[in-house]
């Protein structure tokens, strides 16, 4: 899989990242409201966590809003959901060196600093 940096523009966490990171310039970033994650790249993920709820951003309004509906939620319905609702992608993820990195915990973000400096 290519060296990809996975991140919504307008999300205030992921923008701080990125600059955390120094990779402001960088050309493996995707801004995935505008070039959503493709079939490929969520496969690769799935295959890594080996869930598609682990790439499910849990505290976004489209999930909240499913939820409240009473949705059943299965692994078929996460895949669903990533495939047709960007913002329902957990970010920032950072597939580097076929490894990934999900999320912004203050561990995460250390590790993706560590992979991106070598």
């Amino acid at each position: 899989m290519e060296n990809t940096f996975l991140y919504l523009s307008s999300c205030s966490t992921c923008m701080r990242i990125i600059k955390e990171l120094s990779i402001q310039d960088a050309a493996y970033l995707q801004d995935v409201k505008q070039h959503k994650a493709t079939a490929e790249q969520l496969a690769f993920l799935y295959a890594r966590t080996k869930s598609y709820e682990a790439l499910i951003n849990k505290r976004g309004r489209v999930y909240a809003q499913l939820k409240k509906e009473g949705t059943d939620f299965t692994e078929a319905t996460y895949k669903e959901l990533l495939e047709k609702e960007y913002s329902c992608l957990k970010r920032p993820i950072l597939m580097w060196n076929n490894e990934v990195f999900l999320g912004n915990s203050k561990a995460t973000v250390a590790q993706m600093k560590h992979a991106l400096d070598g």
